[in-house]
């Protein structure tokens, strides 16, 4: 089956939906004070450059990522929907976002996500993430965890190879 990474403004309809069932999902497990993801209009005024993921042509997923200068990127709405989940597309899509980083010379990813959030944890774990205290505005929170990846010369060979294959992000999994 074929999947598709594409660069989209977080204000289309496909990006707004796919930031309403995340926040769905969210709600029920966190108070407000303890869900740091960015709304539509955020994403929008922070320069957060946005992708959605489209798997046999239909709407899968969605990643972000906020540039911090050269220092760091953060990934911003990481989201498969539960359909999708089990393909390998959040992993396409984390590598997509370090792609995009390393483009614009980034070679720190970091982000936050929340304790009751296992499977997003067991991914980025695996994927080499490894935890750190808060950072940037973030403050300490028991429900919120924090991650970073240095991704340096065997992620540029890989990523970027990948990117140079597929301009338009079509992979086959």
């Amino acid at each position: 089956m074929r999947t598709v990474i594409r660069a989209e403004r977080p204000d289309t309809a496909d990006a707004r939906l796919l930031i309403s069932e995340l926040e769905a999902q969210l709600e029920p497990l966190y108070p407000k004070t303890s869900r740091h993801g960015y709304s539509v209009e955020k994403l929008m005024e922070q320069g957060v450059t946005f992708f959605v993921t489209r798997h046999a042509g239909v709407l899968a997923g969605c990643g972000g990522i906020e540039l911090f200068g050269t220092e760091y990127g953060e990934i911003k709405r990481m989201y498969v929907r539960p359909q999708f989940r089990g393909l390998g597309l959040a992993k396409l899509m984390l590598n997509h976002l370090a792609a995009y980083a390393m483009e614009q010379q980034v070679y720190l990813l970091r982000l936050e996500t929340g304790i009751h959030q296992k499977e997003a944890i067991t991914l980025y774990e695996r994927m080499g993430f490894q935890r750190i205290p808060p950072f940037g505005m973030y403050k300490e929170d028991p429900l919120s965890r924090f991650y970073e990846k240095q991704i340096g010369e065997s992620a540029v060979k890989s990523a970027v190879t990948s990117k140079t294959q597929a301009r338009g992000r079509v992979e086959e999994i």
